[in-house]
């Protein structure tokens, strides 16, 4: 049968208590009796101590002792006439047993170190004899018995008092220990009905409060993720369906004789395939990054090197838009393990957007500098610049700041995503910093070592 966690908690708390409750009682227990016995002998020793004190005070020896106490007390070894039993021997200065008790007999010698273990009978500041224990106490007699049952009695009722102010307690707290459970549960039963975009209340900062803010943290992701997945899917249909509904209605009016073949025509079919061919490399590239499986060939590579390989790759383009391109590097920086060809990639990707955005005469700038992790390349330009509100999703997939316009110009909206994908998995980062009206600079930190090697 399943218990609730309410249930578990309850009986934990309460046997947990009673437990405790038992094992202080017995030790509680254990303690008075030894106590309550060293009590008892340490009276039973003071007084056989002042009976044999008085009786050598008034013979001056131990003569006739043993004589004496036999004829004031029964046979079996019953009490003194001051109501003590007999529990004790009695040896003199000598060691030598004058009292015949228990296992002692008169006229034995007793070793020095078991006369050490007893206690000294005093007459005049003077050492006349000593008491050595011979037999264990007594039963208890009935106001002692009386005494140690109501004691058993108050561990009894402090062990059932306990269990209910337990069992009392575990009520209370489990509503609040298992109020944030609950929610998280309904929480949980919400997103898998569908509706992913859920929050609970974060009530205390303990344990309990971090799977709360985690709980959160985690739903904001997921919605935002299927928010994602659902635009990129409708991204994906329509970029696809763009290229496809030309080169269609092409061929079918070719087909149809409504247009005749020519070499402007088949061109325009051949830019959409292209376009259709680039968008689907795009696609597979974040798949195997996403996967883990973007295979990397790594080269110890300088930045200068690969600074200038973009730079005579995009160099007719800067002469035609009249622009600056120049490169900033230092000859000292260390080479750095990359892929080249993923690498030249993503620098493309920052090279175009960077073109699109800076009008004639504008400057765009290669740069490379040293950092604490490694080497931190830098595509700077003299754009149009982004607010600071659209820094955090530009590396987010079909992602488009004039939409229109990447559209016009044959974009897919997957260049700084794809750019992302790369850069992490060289175990770097890249990051934008940017300002209205006054430019754009992406950022990427490479590290010196090698994360990891594939190919």
């Amino acid at each position: 049968m399943i218990r609730s966690l309410t249930f578990k908690w309850i009986v934990t708390l309460v046997l947990s208590s009673l437990t405790g409750v038992i094992l202080v009682g017995l030790f509680a227990y254990s303690t008075t009796m030894n106590e309550f016995d060293r009590l008892r002998l340490e009276q039973y020793k003071s007084a056989i101590l002042a009976v044999l004190t008085t009786y050598y005070q008034s013979n001056g020896s131990w003569d006739g002792l043993d004589a004496l106490l036999k004829a004031t007390r029964p046979p079996e070894g019953g009490l003194l006439k001051s109501g003590t039993p007999l529990l004790f021997a009695l040896a003199d200065v000598d060691g030598v047993i004058v009292l015949n008790v228990g296992p002692f007999k008169v006229g034995d010698q007793i070793p020095a170190d078991e006369l050490a273990q007893g206690s000294p009978v005093m007459v005049d500041d003077q050492q006349v004899g000593t008491v050595l224990l011979a037999l264990p106490p007594p039963r208890l007699d009935p106001r002692e018995q009386l005494y140690v049952d109501r004691t058993n009695q108050a561990l009894f009722i402090g062990a059932v008092g306990a269990s209910g102010v337990a069992l009392l307690i575990g009520i209370l707290l489990s509503r609040q220990f298992m109020r944030p459970l609950s929610e998280l549960t309904a929480a949980i039963a919400a997103m898998r009905q569908g509706d992913l975009n859920q929050r609970v209340e974060v009530r205390t900062r303990d344990e309990l409060g971090e799977l709360a803010a985690t709980f959160n943290e985690m739903s904001a992701q997921i919605h935002r993720a299927n928010q994602l997945r659902i635009q990129m899917t409708a991204d994906i249909a329509h970029d696809l369906r763009t290229p496809l509904m030309v080169i269609s209605g092409y061929l079918e009016a070719l087909h149809d004789g409504t247009l005749k073949p020519t070499p402007e025509r088949f061109e325009a079919m051949n830019q959409e395939a292209v376009l259709l061919k680039r968008l689907i490399e795009d696609l597979r590239t974040l798949s195997l990054a996403d996967a883990g499986e973007l295979k990397l060939v790594y080269q110890s590579i300088q930045p200068q090197e690969l600074l200038r390989q973009i730079q005579q790759a995009f160099e007719s383009i800067v002469d035609e838009n009249q622009i600056t391109l120049r490169i900033e590097a230092d000859d000292s920086l260390p080479a750095v393990p990359m892929d080249r060809e993923r690498m030249v990639q993503v620098l493309g990707n920052l090279m175009n957007n960077a073109l699109r955005y800076t009008p004639t005469g504008g400057t765009v700038v290669l740069g490379a500098r040293p950092h604490p992790s490694g080497v931190q390349i830098v595509v700077s330009d003299t754009g149009t610049g982004m607010p600071a509100d659209q820094l955090p999703v530009i590396f987010e997939r079909f992602y488009r700041i004039e939409k229109s316009r990447h559209e016009s110009q044959g974009e897919s909206g997957l260049g700084l995503a794809i750019a992302k994908s790369i850069v992490e998995a060289h175990h770097g980062t890249i990051t934008a910093e940017s300002q209205v009206g006054a430019g754009t600079s992406i950022l990427i930190t490479l590290p010196l070592a090698q994360g990891r090697a594939s190919g």
